[in-house]
């Protein structure tokens, strides 16, 4: 028996049938099995096409859900994400100090003293290796040997041995080697330099008494030069600091204390410490030729990211922000320009905190005035000592750390060279660079050729021979040169009086004479 359909859904059937004949391929598919079960219902039934749905993630089935909330919106018609805050990585700060505070001021200076030393040497891992694996190599061989430590001041030289004799120590009792007997003398506190044989002998051999006939460094070479004894079974090292101290005239002490690490049978370590790059070169020429020359550590003066650095350990054991960092920077870019001496940036550090003691000093006595005259009137107006609270802090800034370093390093021989006509100061430049290296003096003939070099390659025109001379004596008349006695002009020998530090200093704000003294 035939169904019977109403005209109206035969007719809503044909268009839908066209429609899926007219739907793109991948959706007919899909569509196809449901559009021909659709179409058998009874008559009862109305024929729906159902598309299919999309996949939807999580979050925005979540959303669209009829019943939920998306930003405030009940439809599930219009969609909106919402977005989850993002978590900001907060880093503790310090907190701030309180200057006031004499317990915190003290433990401030305490940490910048120089004479406070920290729990670990950074900047100078690779020099403290070798003089290390120089002093192993020595007690493992059971030999004796000479090694010269140089630098300019302030570049850690005294500090990292201190550093190398505790790791010495640590490793001989953890190796099973005999204890090496250590003598550390400072060349400055010995009345006579042949005292340093005296405390060489009383250190290896304690019960020793020297007779008068004989000297210590005598028995020493006669001790070195014959074979170990039982007695004398243990090494000795010897760190002598300041050794510039020894040089005499016939320079024979310094010769001889050399020459007891090189004996067949020494037992002895020697680490001379001096300021002076060329001290064997110059005062020791026999050791050379002897093939005895002493190995040589040199430390090179410390860099803007170096002091920055050391500054930054010796403040991370507070537990207070003392320091603005920008204040920090400028110590070690001036410090690192003018000298590179560590010293010297302690003491600026320290000079700016006295500054901000100052400046708290001043304010708490104007803060007294203000709270006087406050009193005595009938309206007090508090205005101008809320104003003098704002503007007091209590960490040190860069205006703090500037005011420092001009005291520091301001000198009158600075205001005098910055005060000088420039070819005088190209002069002083020529000067500075002519005596970078062993050279301590030059006659007036060649300081004139290098001027006149430095001139050439900056594209200035020098002056003459006469103007030279004459500004050779307009120094030598202000203190900076020192001419000696010559018939010829030319002859005439000029020596440098003033530090290479102060020019650097006077003259680095100038980029042409920056860029000359590099």
């Amino acid at each position: 028996m035939p169904s019977l359909i109403r005209n109206g859904e035969v007719a809503e059937t044909e268009k839908r049938s066209v429609e899926i004949q007219s739907s793109p391929l991948k959706r007919r598919l899909r569509s196809h099995s449901t559009t021909l079960q659709e179409t058998t219902t009874s008559i009862s039934t109305p024929l729906i096409l159902i598309s299919p749905e999309k996949r939807k993630s999580p979050r925005k089935s979540i959303n669209c859900s009829p019943n939920g909330k998306v930003n405030g919106v009940c439809n599930g018609s219009e969609i909106r994400l919402v977005k989850s805050p993002r978590k900001r990585i907060s880093f503790p700060e310090k907190p701030k100090w309180n200057p006031k505070d004499s317990a915190q001021m003290s433990i401030v200076k305490e940490a910048l003293h120089v004479s406070s030393a920290p729990l670990a040497i950074v900047c100078r891992e690779d020099e403290q290796k070798r003089v290390f694996e120089f002093c192993r190599t020595s007690i493992q061989e059971e030999r004796g040997g000479s090694l010269y430590v140089c630098g300019c001041p302030g570049t850690g030289k005294t500090l990292s041995m201190e550093k190398v004799k505790q790791n010495l120590l640590d490793w001989v009792k953890e190796g099973g080697f005999h204890e090496p007997n250590i003598l550390a003398v400072n060349c400055t506190s010995l009345g006579n330099t042949n005292e340093i044989f005296n405390k060489m002998l009383e250190v290896y051999q304690p019960l020793k008494k020297v007779n008068r006939a004989s000297s210590a460094l005598q028995h020493l070479q006669k001790l070195f030069s014959q074979k170990k004894q039982s007695s004398s079974e243990k090494m000795m090292l010897i760190v002598a600091d300041e050794l510039d101290y020894l040089i005499t005239k016939d320079r024979s002490v310094l010769h001889d204390l050399f020459m007891l690490t090189n004996f067949p049978f020494s037992r002895c370590i020697l680490i001379g410490i001096a300021n002076a790059l060329d001290l064997a070169d110059r005062f020791l020429p026999k050791l050379q030729a002897l093939n005895c020359k002493p190995v040589v550590v040199t430390f090179r003066a410390y860099s803007k990211d170096q002091i920055l650095r050391i500054l930054r350990q010796r403040l991370a054991a507070l537990s207070f922000d003392v320091f603005n960092p920008q204040a920090l920077e400028l110590c070690a870019r001036k410090v690192a320009a003018a000298s590179g001496d560590m010293r010297k940036a302690l003491c600026v550090c320290r000079s700016a905190i006295e500054m901000l003691e100052e400046e708290f000093r001043d304010t708490s006595s104007t803060m007294n005035l203000l709270q006087q005259e406050n009193t005595s009137f009938a309206q007090p107006n508090s205005s101008a000592a809320e104003c003098f609270v704002k503007q007091e802090t209590n960490i040190v800034r860069v205006d703090h750390m500037a005011l420092a370093l001009s005291r520091i390093f301001k000198s009158t021989i600075v205001d005098i060279i910055q005060s000088l006509p420039q070819h005088q100061q190209i002069l002083l430049c020529s000067m500075v660079k002519l005596f970078r290296g062993s050279k301590k003096d030059t006659t007036v003939g060649e300081l004139n050729q290098f001027y006149i070099e430095l001139c050439k390659s900056s594209h200035i025109p020098p002056a003459g021979f006469l103007e030279t001379s004459n500004m050779c004596r307009v120094l030598s008349d202000q203190g900076i040169l020192k001419i000696g006695q010559s018939k010829d002009d030319r002859s005439k020998r000029v020596t440098l009086k003033v530090d290479e530090v102060d020019v650097t200093f006077a003259l680095q704000g100038i980029r042409f004479f920056r860029n000359c003294l590099q």
